[in-house]
């Protein structure tokens, strides 16, 4: 498994345990990222479940956010840091609204992953559009 598969997936699991639980929602969202993301183009989805209990152990550990958060940072080629940031950005929206929490790890992120702050905006209006419902 290529450290940035892991990186991007360690980054939704994040996002989806930010909130201390892990909605259908958003593990379905999770799981069609991995199927239809062009980044996760060469990932064997075989892998999925194990990278995801991978990281749900790392969180449970002393200092499991800034741990998880930090691997996020040093195994994601900078190219790919907006890309984690707008799937962080799907995982929070896919249950239809996101807490402080979850804002609260955007930030992080947004910060941890040096995302420029009109980028940012720019993806979480995206994302924001592209959940609403009429």
């Amino acid at each position: 498994m290529h450290p940035h598969h892991l990186a991007l997936i360690y980054t939704m699991v994040l996002m989806s345990a930010a909130d201390s639980e892990m909605s259908d929602a958003e593990l379905a969202t999770l799981g069609k990222i991995v199927r239809t993301w062009p980044v996760f183009r060469d990932f064997d989805r075989e892998h999925l479940t194990e990278a995801a209990q991978d990281c749900a152990g790392l969180l449970q550990a002393e200092e499991g956010l800034e741990t998880t958060v930090q691997r996020i940072d040093q195994d994601l080629p900078e190219r790919l840091h907006e890309t984690a940031y707008a799937l962080a950005c799907e995982i929070a929206a896919a249950d239809g609204s996101a807490g402080l929490e979850e804002m609260r790890l955007l930030e992080i992120l947004r910060d941890r992953l040096r995302i420029p702050r009109l980028s940012a905006a720019a993806i979480e209006h995206a994302t924001r559009v592209r959940h609403l419902t009429a």
